[in-house]
């Protein structure tokens, strides 16, 4: 059996946690951040998760995570 294959998008942009979880940064940060207040700029710069939903999915694109 040959091996599997991890899709490299998905590992440049997910880590996995000592938990298991899957971590990712937030969406909306690269441009147009002038027009964006103070507070939902550095609400972006925290991490966030992957929803339970689409963990499974994701988990899958990972196979040696």
């Amino acid at each position: 059996m040959p091996k599997m294959k991890t899709k490299k998008a998905v590992k440049k942009r997910i880590k996995i946690t000592g938990g298991g979880k899957l971590k990712r940064a937030k969406a909306g940060k690269r441009h147009l951040m002038r027009k964006k207040n103070s507070k939902r700029r550095s609400d972006l710069k925290e991490s966030s998760y992957v929803s339970d939903a689409e963990s499974k999915r994701v988990k899958k694109m990972l196979p040696y995570g």
